[in-house]
């Protein structure tokens, strides 16, 4: 997915979407930049359209691909927020990182397209597989001795939804399905969906 230049976006959207500007280096460049005039208020549909962007742009997925994921999330049963919260969250690219194995979920995209980790003992390419409760992911015994094997988690903590074997880190068990919560997150997907139901 082509994002343009990352520290525009961030501009627009918010640091939270990309690691790269959560760095010192875009704060001290934020900080050099002269203040621009206050914008006005944002419409109903404006705040909709960033905050869709601003998932989009987080989770590094396609227009088509989330506008189908939002429809998805709309006609299954339950809250749509919560149901397109686990299918972003439950991607195979996105639980890499959430594991440590990478420090930005486009690195972890890459991981997945070349084939590092097993899903249910089976070598997996596609990024976007969707991940399900009890399923177990692997890393390949020839990609343990990688440099990325032995990388420090980029995610603060690992989420209660995942647990990684005691006998052996390189072996995770999705226990449970992601539990939206708005407050928690850098985007609000309930505006999400309003943006998709016009």
């Amino acid at each position: 997915m082509k994002t343009g230049p990352k520290y525009k976006v961030c501009r627009r959207l918010g640091s939270s979407v990309f690691t790269k500007c959560q760095t010192q280096k875009y704060a001290l460049s934020e900080e050099r930049r002269t203040p621009k005039r206050r914008r006005r208020s944002n419409s109903n549909f404006a705040t909709q359209l960033i905050e869709k962007q601003r998932a989009r742009f987080t989770y590094g997925v396609s227009e088509k691909q989330f506008s189908r994921y939002v429809k998805e999330a709309i006609e299954k049963k339950g809250s749509p927020a919560s149901n397109l919260y686990q299918r972003l969250e439950c991607r195979l690219d996105n639980v890499i990182f959430k594991l440590g194995y990478a420090q930005s979920r486009r690195m972890a995209r890459q991981l997945a397209s070349h084939g590092h980790f097993k899903v249910n003992g089976k070598k997996s390419t596609i990024p976007s597989q969707l991940i399900k409760t009890g399923d177990v992911i692997e890393l390949k015994d020839r990609s343990k001795d990688m440099p990325f094997a032995t990388k420090e988690s980029a995610a603060t903590a690992l989420p209660t939804w995942l647990a990684i074997d005691s006998k052996n880190n390189h072996h995770a068990t999705l226990e449970s399905n992601p539990v939206y919560n708005a407050e928690n997150e850098a985007f609000d997907l309930t505006k999400v969906v309003e943006f998709y139901s016009r």
